[in-house]
């Protein structure tokens, strides 16, 4: 990979800059504080994004290098990796995730996976190397390989670090006695007394010894909870048992009512058919008490028999009016002679009146007869017109009392069907309702009690019964009151031991990771002593060799004295006996030689400063290492010298060479 344009618009004190840089050496010349190590930074950033975080620093980078007059905090790479394949990379680096575009400018940023924390992944993809790796091996500035005399054993740690785990920031026995020295502070060990294990182990014993006491309270809380229970089923029960005599009870006294209702209408029925006998006896009495009556006027014989007489008293009544007809005509007559005849006017007057005192007798006589038959007719029709009216009533009221008895027959067995058939359903009702509640024998029991003194009597039993028990319950309730303290006291103990228990796990979890983590370590070691120290020694040895014309061939690492390095004369010494610029050299040499088992593809080296403390024999060897060993990869060198370009050009090498 090799990276081919570099264009800032703004980031840091770098502000519309534009970088082509070439395959091979690329010399970056500034001056100090132009911007060199910023430019690193962009570069990176522009690869694996721009942090907010401090991540130790006293700001973070993204702070750092935000313009603070409002630029546009961004720009471009363009790079091309192994396979000729070409990339632009455009970001702002306001937002998270870049822009990718492809040699035909198709925006392919989706065709990455893209990390919630880290943003878009692309350059791990593509090269599968993350920014850790590669600020730890590729980019390399000054404070990397120059030490003072009084710290190189710090250098020599990092070496013989890379030699032995393959990072020079980790060395195996110091791993090791950290483990075990946290181990000892986080855990403990059966001898240690006052450590973390030890106390919880203690804590656990003495919270054992607490619960077993306690266990006996919380036994008598199971068997005050079972009596409990077995008082409450029983209680339920009663009260089941109680409520359904209750519902009986009251069907039953609604049938009584009933019953009392029925009783009350065929008593009426009673009186009813006890009127209708003193009515049919009362018109007996009638009828023969007035029997003469009754006959003359309901007889029919009878009636044509009065009206024979009827007709015989008119005859009488007839003649006798011809009688007294024929003797006014002898009066009338009598007078017209005595006026003819006889001429004294005191014998006409008196002859005269005869006639109209005959007139008024005969009037009075005929009135009279006929006064006295009307009346005695009248008085025996009035009598037999009553007695009849009398009889109509007397037959209207037994009509009436025989139909009200009629229908209050035909309503009382319907009341009588429809209530026993009410009652019937109002007890199935009741005995389904509870048939899940109460015994199956005890609810035909109880169905078949009628008798409203045996349900109350029943009813006050249960009542009884239900009060004792609960009685019981209660008290049973207070014993209960004076174990919960105790019970309280063991909750919170099996709290303690729950506690105790999950953190007693966590530190034999932990114990085992960390003993497990050591023979890991140890079975990493003994794998990289064995094969990838080897390599690391040789590679070291070739580049060294090289690097210092030959005078140091040989580098090899020893358990007992470290890093030794092999001397002209065949002699082996301690690196720490070697100069501090031969331990530089050393360091970049083993930095250099882990480049190609990093990545697929050849990846740019970033050297910044890096040879700012070499004198110029060594600066003339690096160079010429760089350019003859990594001549298929880019080198880029950030200088504030000329003395890279001076031994460059002096040397006929080709470099490209860049000012800020």
């Amino acid at each position: 990979m090799k990276v081919n344009k570099i264009k800032i618009n703004s980031y840091g004190k770098l502000k519309d800059k534009e970088l082509n840089l070439k395959n091979g050496i690329n010399l970056i010349y500034g001056n100090n504080e132009t911007g060199k190590s910023t430019l690193i930074n962009f570069l990176i950033n522009s690869f694996y994004g721009i942090s907010k975080n401090k991540k130790g620093k006293e700001i973070s980078d993204y702070e750092k290098y935000k313009p603070w007059s409002g630029e546009d905090f961004s720009g471009k790479v363009e790079y091309e990796l192994d396979d000729k394949n070409k990339y632009e990379i455009y970001r702002d680096f306001n937002k998270k995730n870049p822009k990718i575009f492809n040699e035909n400018m198709d925006d392919i940023s989706k065709e990455f996976n893209i990390d919630k924390n880290k943003g878009n992944e692309f350059f791990y993809e593509q090269t599968k190397i993350d920014e850790e790796l590669f600020l730890a091996t590729l980019a390399i500035n000054q404070n990397e390989v120059k030490l003072e005399n009084q710290t190189q054993n710090i250098l020599i740690q990092k070496i013989a670090n890379l030699a032995q785990t393959g990072d020079d920031s980790t060395s195996f026995k110091r791993v090791i006695d950290r483990i075990n020295r946290r181990q000892l502070e986080e855990v403990g060990t059966e001898r240690s007394r006052e450590k973390p294990i030890n106390l919880v182990n203690k804590e656990i014993q003495e919270l054992e010894d607490q619960k077993e006491k306690l266990e006996k309270f919380k036994q008598f809380k199971y068997e005050f909870e079972e009596e409990e229970n077995i008082l409450n089923d029983q209680i339920l029960n009663l009260e089941n048992e109680c409520n359904f005599l209750k519902e009986i009870k009251l069907v039953n006294e609604n049938e009584k009512i009933e019953n009392e209702k029925i009783k009350i209408k065929e008593n009426i029925k009673k009186e009813n058919l006890e009127k209708i006998d003193v009515i049919k006896n009362k018109i007996e009495e009638i009828k023969i008490n007035n029997k003469n009556i009754f006959e003359k006027y309901s007889n029919k014989d009878f009636f044509n028999k009065e009206i024979k007489n009827k007709n015989t008293d008119e005859n009488k009544k007839n003649k006798l009016s011809n009688k007294l007809n024929i003797i006014l005509i002898i009066l009338i007559l009598i007078n017209i002679l005595q006026f003819i005849f006889i001429k004294k006017f005191i014998f006409n007057i008196i002859f005269s009146l005869t006639v109209p005192m005959f007139l008024i007798f005969y009037i009075l006589l005929i009135n009279k007869g006929n006064k006295k038959i009307k009346n005695n007719e009248k008085i025996e029709k009035d009598i037999f017109y009553k007695l009849n009216v009398e009889l109509i009533n007397l037959e209207n009221q037994k009509s009436i009392i025989e139909n009200n008895i009629k229908y209050a027959n035909e309503e009382l067995n319907k009341t009588k069907n429809n209530y026993n058939l009410k009652i019937n359903l109002e007890k199935e009702k009741i005995k389904n309702k509870y048939l899940n509640k109460l015994e199956k024998n005890k609810i035909n029991d109880f169905i078949n009690l009628i008798n409203l003194e045996n349900i109350n009597f029943e009813i006050e039993k249960n009542q009884n019964e239900i009060n004792n028990k609960k009685l019981k319950l209660h008290s049973l309730n207070l014993d209960k009151e004076n174990i919960e303290p105790q019970l309280d006291d063991l909750s919170k103990i099996e709290e303690k031991l729950v506690y105790n228990n999950e953190k007693m796990f966590t530190l034999e979890k932990l114990n085992e990771s960390m003993n497990l983590a050591k023979e890991v370590l140890e079975k990493s070691y003994e794998t990289m002593k064995n094969s990838i120290t080897p390599k690391f020694t040789n590679n070291l040895s070739n580049n060294i060799s090289k690097i210092t014309n030959g005078k140091y061939n040989k580098v090899m690492f020893n358990e007992n004295e470290g890093l030794i390095v092999e001397l002209e004369n065949g002699d082996y010494i301690p690196v720490n006996r070697l100069s501090v610029g031969t331990i530089d050299q050393l360091y970049l040499s083993l930095r250099l030689s882990m480049i190609d088992d990093l990545s697929n593809e050849k990846l740019p080296i970033l050297l910044d400063e890096t040879f700012a403390f070499y004198d110029d024999e060594r600066l003339k060897n690096i160079l010429l290492y760089l350019n003859n060993n990594f001549f298929d990869r880019q080198v880029i060198i950030f200088t504030c010298t000329n003395r890279e370009k001076n031994i460059l050009e002096k040397n006929s090498t080709i470099f490209n060479y860049i000012e800020l």
